[in-house]
């Protein structure tokens, strides 16, 4: 009798130990899981917020009063207005600045919880906007001066207008689905939805596993 109650006491000891790891472990997965969800969706949010404001960077609309706060110089030479209208993005950028940096400082956060290879999603919406603000000083300095004042031959003139255009494809957004900064966008969004998509997916349980019915098999008639 004494032995059985041994053996009985010691199995209650063991499934109360087993009960309170269990218990630890199911409160550290839960809670793990919880702040990798809370850092998916501000990521997908603040992601949404860069999307928006991209797409304000580079509405073609603009009011006689945008451009205007650049700071000019005497050797502008008549060019005033031309880089004004380049200096557009800058200002439209400076009223939207807190969501980039905001999405900018999830990204060791992301780092860390999805992997290093996470990095890029940030480094090609860097990338994105950077080329916005390259193709508008490029317009406002260059090619917007260029067309129509100088003398160029054919070949040189073709060129011009083809690098203008595609400066223009990027500092404008004209609604096109085949825009070159929308696909770029849509690319990103899609590799932060891969990573962020096993966050809001439901955990099968054990019991859950256990309980599921077989299925049922049939003989093939002979």
């Amino acid at each position: 009798m004494v032995e059985i109650a041994t053996i009985v006491q010691a199995v209650a000891v063991v499934s109360a130990c087993w009960a309170i790891i269990s218990g630890v472990g199911a409160w550290k997965r839960e809670f793990i899981g919880k702040r990798q969800i809370e850092l998916a969706e501000q990521l997908l949010a603040k992601f949404f917020e860069v999307r928006d404001a991209i797409a304000f960077i580079r509405n073609p609309f603009s009011s006689s009063d945008e451009g205007k706060s650049r700071k000019r110089n005497d050797s502008e030479y008549g060019n005033s207005e031309l880089l004004d209208r380049g200096y557009i993005v800058v200002e439209r950028y400076q009223k939207r600045e807190n969501c980039f940096s905001d999405f900018n400082t999830l990204k060791y956060r992301c780092m860390a919880t999805f992997g290093a290879e996470t990095e890029k999603i940030f480094v090609e919406t860097n990338k994105v906007l950077n080329s916005i603000f390259i193709s508008a000083r490029m317009l406002a300095s260059h090619y917007w001066q260029r067309q129509g004042r100088v003398p160029m031959e054919t070949d040189e003139f073709q060129k011009h207008l083809a690098e203008m255009h595609r400066h223009e494809g990027i500092f404008w957004d004209m609604g096109s689905e085949d825009d070159e900064i929308r696909k770029k966008l849509r690319d990103i969004q899609t590799s932060l939805e891969v990573v962020t998509a096993p966050c809001f997916k439901e955990p099968m349980k054990v019991y859950s596993i256990l309980t599921m019915p077989l299925k049922s098999t049939t003989n093939k008639e002979l």
